[in-house]
């Protein structure tokens, strides 16, 4: 299994430049998208629904500070199996060309980072873990 950080590595190889944010919300996509249709994990790291959206603690303290990434040395694009970068294509596909702003929006108005929000104020600092199985219940229904 490839980690975050080889999944963050083949997103900014395939896309070039971009916001952390961004980064951060493709990421996440990547991970929705393997539990439904790989019916398992891309990466073994937790999600967190914090007031800008998903993110990725460990991915977070990386870049933390910077607003621009353009590779992820900490990562191996190649260590993905040929099925994860299949998902991570359609992923970049489908929402690649988005900015981070219309992402961050976007996984605001979906259910798993609701749910893991519920009784948080707009913007309120939160570290509640978005689990697989809401992942994978919610994507899968669409």
């Amino acid at each position: 299994m490839a980690n975050v950080f080889d999944v963050a590595a083949y997103i900014l190889n395939k896309k070039g430049t971009m916001t952390a944010m961004k980064l951060q919300k493709l990421v996440y996509y990547g991970q929705a998208w393997s539990l439904v249709w790989d019916e398992k994990p891309i990466f073994a790291e937790p999600i967190e629904a914090w007031a800008n959206g998903p993110v990725v603690p460990n991915l977070y303290d990386w870049h933390r500070g910077l607003y621009n990434l353009t590779s992820c040395a900490k990562g191996n694009p190649d260590a993905l199996t040929d099925q994860e970068r299949a998902t991570m294509d359609a992923v970049l596909q489908d929402y690649g060309d988005q900015s981070s702003q219309w992402l961050s929006d976007l996984t605001h108005s979906e259910e798993p980072w609701k749910a893991a929000r519920k009784g948080l104020a707009p913007g309120q600092w939160g570290r509640r873990e978005i689990s697989h199985a809401a992942m994978a219940e919610y994507y899968g229904a669409l």
